[in-house]
């Protein structure tokens, strides 16, 4: 056997999530030593070494990490808080415990951060709201607003540690990310799939949550495994480092065009915006019980249906008072040329969630 490339060891914070998991697959599939770090980090997916750590203490960080020397460290981990002063201290110490807890090691080369467009249109507490909104398509020389902003103190973090151990850095900015993983807590599309789920078992027209201009105006959204191809380019692209990206598929819709699409997937009556905004924790509310009996029913693997759905996320989204697209220009002028087809970024989330039984078998 091989002994490891100490130059493609990568550390993953947040394996379990979204983003990270992603990641951890495509890293694992391109040959790379991968780490795995998480609360409950666990060995589910083969080849990937996981180790556990409440990222808010640093000497559980410390000990964790105590005999890892990775050369790239992906910080794609997150935790909500109750306010935005509360996100900042708690966000930005994760990074930095992570990152302290490398420093005596001097192995890291080069540390990516994921954050998303809250950079740019506000955090949870006033998000899309106010006069500060930019003009779209979102590019990555629009300054910071000024309102507090967990995603910028992850920033300054990244930053300081970077210049004060000579690594390398990037920032990817997805929008939605669409792809599979449980418990996330910001997952439009396995949402969307359990609330189709639940209409096609209910009766229920499949009811568009959002308001008028999302229904109306362009968007565009990250399938996970974009953002992961993204990283991996950026941490091997020399000119692509010490730089911020926006990451979104490629493409743009209109959720008045891909609505009746998702509704055909599950076999569904589609129902548009009808001049009232429609909450998705509203149509969500009370179904714990019906899903309970769905999964039971069909032998489902997750019975918990907040485990699935996150109602206030996609509701956020959905929500939003402007259209929201991405410029791409800065990485496609550098070399990185991935593209995904939204459409099927959904429909392949869809037959994942089918297949591993999150969701009821089509009839």
């Amino acid at each position: 056997m091989s002994s490891p490339d100490p130059a493609r060891t990568a550390l993953i914070v947040g394996s379990t999530g979204l983003s990270g998991s992603t990641l951890a697959r495509l890293l694992l599939s391109q040959g790379w030593t991968v780490y795995g770090l998480a609360r409950r980090a666990q060995p589910d997916l083969p080849g990937l070494i996981p180790l556990n750590a409440d990222l808010l203490q640093p000497e559980s960080v410390q000990t964790a990490l105590a005999g890892v020397r990775p050369s790239h460290v992906f910080l794609t981990s997150w935790a909500r808080q109750d306010t935005e002063e509360q996100n900042i201290a708690v966000n930005s110490a994760m990074v930095r415990h992570v990152l302290n807890a490398l420093r005596p090691h001097g192995s890291v080369r080069h540390a990516a951060l994921v954050t998303g467009l809250k950079h740019y249109l506000g955090p949870f507490e006033a998000y899309a709201q106010g006069a500060q909104l930019p003009v779209t398509p979102l590019r990555e020389d629009l300054p910071r607003l000024d309102l507090p902003n967990f995603y910028y103190a992850q920033e300054d973090e990244l930053y300081a540690a970077a210049a004060q151990d000579g690594f390398s850095w990037s920032v990817h900015r997805p929008h939605t990310l669409i792809g599979q993983a449980v418990g996330n807590a910001m997952n439009l599309g396995t949402t969307l799939a359990a609330y189709a789920s639940l209409c096609r078992e209910t009766g229920r027209p499949f009811q568009f949550p959002g308001s008028a201009a999302q229904w109306n105006g362009l968007s565009d959204v990250t399938d996970a495994r974009i953002l992961a191809q993204q990283m991996l380019w950026a941490a091997e692209t020399e000119a692509a480092h010490d730089t911020a990206f926006n990451v979104v598929n490629g493409d743009v819709f209109r959720w008045s065009w891909l609505w009746g699409r998702l509704a055909d997937w599950f076999g569904v009556e589609a129902a548009g915006f009808d001049g009232t905004v429609r909450p998705m924790q509203d149509s969500l509310a009370g179904m714990e019980g019906t899903w309970r009996d769905l999964a039971g029913r069909y032998g489902l693997a997750e019975p918990d249906l907040h485990q699935l759905a996150s109602a206030w996320h996609t509701d956020l989204d959905l929500s939003r008072p402007i259209e929201v697209m991405t410029d791409m220009t800065r990485s496609r002028q550098l070399g990185f040329s991935d593209y995904q087809s939204t459409e099927a970024s959904f429909f392949d989330l869809f037959a994942q969630l089918e297949q591993q039984r999150l969701i009821p078998p089509r009839r």
